[in-house]
């Protein structure tokens, strides 16, 4: 069934005659008649009583009319939802996270949320590697992973993490340069699990290797903030993301730490297919955020 037809129905009804229904489609009274007439071909009986004062429904149009008002407003629905979807201002969109994101994910995910009421959004604390496996199998359609990206999926560079030395505030600073490696033989060490963070266990053991301290730890946790709440107890000093910053608990002193394998970039990734207008919003709100 043409939906045109329908339309054409409503506008007869509501109309006192053909050509004023005519004027109201945009089209010639002989077109609009037409319609009128294909509809009434289909339904095989009259849908208008013509006369001088104009065309009138008959007891078989006036039973089609509420039908039609009823298809005609949901596909009116429809093509709007789909407009909207194609904005990209209606849909779903699942977002990965890591350590390193933790402060600048949440916030580009807040911005959207408000730029994009009508889109679901759903945030996930992951590692690196999850979220590659995740956005390749769809279960994220973005994510905040370290870089270099695999060459399967794109990607665009977001910000920079280095390492740093978190310690107890009450303990000696540890000293810069070639002394920091026996400072840290010295101490013992507090670390986030490889389970947990294994982009971070990888990236530590590099750079402890590049000083030559082996990697050794007397304590492990599942997550960042239990990894601080223990340095701030004294139990000993931690090599974390400096990112963590924003969620280090009090009598925790923190430095950065110099060296190639102490700086990594992190950035979103995305499959080139399931670039939906919904990721290219989000995608284009994460460039206006880092632009400002």
């Amino acid at each position: 069934m043409d939906i045109r037809l329908m339309r054409a129905l409503i506008l007869a009804a509501d109309r006192s005659t053909f050509s004023e229904a005519a004027a109201a489609s945009s089209i010639t009274q002989p077109a609009f008649t037409k319609q009128i007439q294909q509809l009434e071909a289909l339904v095989g009986t009259p849908l208008f009583r013509r006369g001088r004062q104009g065309a009138a429904l008959t007891t078989a149009g006036a039973a089609l009319l509420e039908d039609a008002r009823a298809v005609v407003a949901l596909a009116d629905r429809f093509e709007a939802r789909v407009k909207r979807m194609a904005a990209g201002d209606e849909g779903h969109l699942a977002v990965g996270f890591g350590l390193s994101s933790i402060a600048v994910a949440p916030r580009v995910v807040a911005a959207f949320r408000s730029a994009f009421p009508g889109v679901t959004v759903r945030l996930e604390d992951m590692s690196s590697s999850a979220q590659i496996q995740a956005v390749r199998g769809g279960e994220l359609d973005v994510a905040f992973a370290r870089m270099p990206s695999p060459r399967d999926l794109r990607s665009v560079a977001v910000l920079s993490d280095r390492l740093i030395i978190a310690h107890p505030e009450a303990w000696k600073a540890p000293p810069a340069g070639s002394s920091l490696g026996e400072w840290l033989r010295d101490h013992p060490l507090v670390r986030l699990s490889s389970r947990r963070g294994p982009g971070l266990a990888a990236q530590t053991g590099m750079y402890l290797a590049e000083i030559g301290v082996p990697s050794v730890a007397i304590q492990e946790a599942d997550d960042l903030q239990t990894v601080l709440a223990l340095v701030a107890a004294g139990i000993g000093a931690a090599i974390v993301p400096e990112s963590v910053r924003n969620i280090a608990p009090a009598r925790v002193s923190m430095h950065r730490l110099d060296g190639a394998s102490a700086r990594w970039e992190v950035g979103v990734i995305w499959r080139a297919d399931n670039e939906t207008p919904v990721v290219r919003a989000f995608l284009d709100e994460l460039a206006r955020i880092s632009a400002d």
